[in-house]
């Protein structure tokens, strides 16, 4: 298996990842801007499949038309030349000073009608641009305050909006697949749909929910505390993994967007093994961007470096799967027994009296030990070269 990335393996950076000046709270751009066009011709080079963007990466806020026009006209040649794809294609509604209380669920109603008029205009861009899929992050979707009693309403507007836009998608004939990504906080003290849950859960309310997906990210829920691989499990349990967000975050931090596998291996290693073992077929997407130390050279490591680690990542999970010491171990902690399975599967009143009737050995589970210490062991060796 070769190291070296290739289209086929469909890694995808958006434009604001690699394009990052290294700006923080703290500090003015320790970078120049990227351009576009330049980033298509970087990227195409590094052996990326695609790219994303927010409207305004592209064509600043404010363009006329005619400076809409050239930009994306050289920008569609920049993705003909290279054979690039936009992947997924998306809104800024956080940036500008109108969405500070949020923008489909900002309280006022002046700044929801804004943001749904921004936000069909960047879908017209993402359509033009060929992308199959629209993310949706509630960056300002959220608040510090809950006094002014927005919370059940802000639900309520977002709501609104996303079937809205559902219906607009459909009326235009672009056939979006749209994707919530949940964050837990930052920007705001406290997001709304802080978590892949939560999402599922309002994604069920919507008037067409089989037009909405989630689109998860590695730092969102290493920050706060949660595991990814178990919220994108859910996420693909549920049929609705549409998109992913892979970077990486030390737990508790502000939200670092680092290299993929810079700092949680394991982590790392079992996202990986689920896509990959899960037959998830849409763009490995790597929304992270390099260390604010970096000059242009280090952001080109960077994009580099995330998709070696994943490469890497899927020839261990390979590794694993082929492990015969392992998958012995595995196939011992899944304790089998059709019987029981065959009456806990489908209920039915003979299948319930049988249950209720089954004398079990509890001395026996009690005492049982599953081996997941030997397990875990192996799979440390294995990510550490010694297997």
């Amino acid at each position: 298996m070769t190291l070296t990335p290739q289209p086929s393996d469909k890694f995808t950076f958006g434009l604001w990842t690699v394009g990052n000046p290294g700006r923080d709270p703290f500090g003015e751009p320790t970078r120049k801007a990227l351009e576009p066009t330049y980033t298509v011709e970087k990227l195409a080079a590094l052996g990326a499949y695609g790219v994303s963007l927010h409207d305004n990466d592209l064509v600043p806020l404010g363009a006329s038309l005619g400076e809409r026009g050239r930009i994306v006209a050289d920008f569609k040649g920049a993705l003909d030349n290279t054979g690039l794809s936009v992947t997924m294609a998306t809104t800024n509604l956080f940036t500008d000073p109108v969405f500070k209380d949020g923008a489909f669920t900002s309280a006022d109603a002046r700044v929801r009608a804004f943001a749904l008029q921004k936000t069909m205009q960047a879908m017209d861009l993402g359509a033009e641009l060929g992308a199959p899929t629209y993310v949706f992050w509630g960056g300002r979707e959220g608040a510090e305050v809950d006094a002014g009693g927005n919370t059940v309403d802000a639900l309520a507007h977002f709501r609104e909006a996303l079937n809205f836009l559902c219906e607009y998608s459909q009326s235009q004939g672009y056939g979006f697949r749209f994707a919530l990504e949940p964050k837990p906080n930052e920007p705001r003290g406290d997001l709304y749909l802080p978590t892949v849950g939560s999402a599922l859960g309002f994604i069920s309310t919507l008037e067409k929910p089989e037009h909405f997906g989630v689109n998860p990210e590695f730092a969102h829920d290493t920050m706060a505390g949660l595991s990814f691989p178990h919220a994108l499990a859910q996420a693909i349990d549920a049929g609705k993994l549409f998109h992913v967000d892979l970077n990486d975050q030390k737990p508790g931090r502000f939200d670092q967007d680092l290299r993929f596998g810079a700092e949680n291996l394991k982590g790392a290693f079992f996202t990986v093994k689920l896509l990959e073992d899960s037959g998830y077929s849409g763009p490995r997407h790597f929304d992270a961007h390099a260390l604010r130390t970096e000059d242009e050279a280090g952001v080109w490591d960077f994009a580099e470096g995330c998709m070696k680690t994943y490469l890497i990542l899927k020839k261990k999970a390979r590794q694993f799967n082929e492990d015969r010491e392992i998958q012995e171990l595995i196939a011992a902690y899944k304790v089998r027994d059709e019987r029981l399975e065959g009456l806990s599967k489908t209920f039915s009143r003979e299948n319930a009296e049988q249950l209720k009737d089954t004398r079990f050995d509890l001395e026996a589970l009690r005492s049982r030990g599953p081996g997941l210490e030997r397990l875990d062991q192996l799979t440390v060796e294995l990510l550490m070269g010694v297997r």
